[in-house]
């Protein structure tokens, strides 16, 4: 892949915003989602955003996804400067080095599993690794789905089918968006039991949006935005921790 991304900095971060502001409209009657935010996520960790409602935390991951540009401000993915690329070369990083987990899914509902998962590297035009889709697969129980169509899955089976197709190109970084806001409480926990595997195990970076304070405390770091701002952060979070710094920013998780 050829990009005029350039890096500001050498990083060993997996993905770091610089100044980054994102606005709505214009004029009088804008709407500033993201405030000047600086925050850096490392390689090889998992992180949650928690926030009040209107926050700014799907915005940042958007942006950070490169699904969203910025208004002003840099986001890098490594050392790539996201801001400086054109739309054809976004799409090819969002294919080659990002993987993202939506909470509807968003699964094609004419392929099997099997389909699905490989589709990625079928648009970027990559030889399917059998030995790591027998590994994911298997680690996330779908080895004997995979020739069913997501009608003849579970939610669950569903939403794993998704974060396989996630993570079939081995992306720099895993984001997720309430990836357990549609799962009953027993298969929530088996997919943070996963994506905390796929850190300690696969190397893997997974920066998740939740509104879950007991998902939260699945993951290493919790960064809290209130008003489009980072308002501090929690390091190896209980659920406890969480919903106290929730409370702090005045909302209820």
């Amino acid at each position: 892949m050829t990009t005029t991304g350039t890096p500001l900095t050498t990083t060993t971060t997996a993905a770091r915003t610089v100044g980054l502001v994102k606005e709505y409209g214009s004029g009088p009657h804008a709407v500033r989602a993201l405030d000047g935010i600086d925050v850096s996520f490392g390689t090889g960790e998992f992180t949650a955003i928690m926030g009040p409602s209107g926050s700014g935390k799907s915005t940042l991951m958007h942006l950070l996804a490169g699904l969203d540009t910025a208004t002003s401000g840099h986001v890098l993915l490594g050392g790539t400067d996201l801001s400086r690329m054109s739309d054809r070369e976004l799409a090819v990083l969002r294919r080659t080095r990002v993987g993202f987990v939506f909470q509807a899914f968003n699964l094609l509902p004419m392929l099997t599993a099997r389909q699905n998962i490989t589709l990625p590297l079928k648009l970027a035009g990559r030889r399917l690794d059998h030995a790591w889709l027998d590994l994911v697969t298997t680690t996330l129980g779908l080895d004997e789905r995979l020739e069913h169509r997501p009608s003849e899955l579970s939610g669950g089976q569903q939403q794993r089918v998704a974060m396989a197709r996630a993570l079939m190109t081995r992306p720099d970084v895993l984001f997720a968006d309430e990836p357990t806001g549609a799962l009953d409480s027993r298969t929530s926990a088996e997919m943070l039991a996963f994506l905390r595997r796929s850190v300690r195990e696969f190397g893997q970076t997974v920066v998740m949006v939740t509104h879950d304070p007991g998902a939260a405390a699945a993951a290493d770091r919790v960064v809290l935005l209130r008003d489009g701002r980072l308002a501090g952060e929690l390091r190896d979070p209980s659920r406890e921790d969480v919903l106290e710094a929730m409370g702090g920013l005045g909302a209820t998780a």
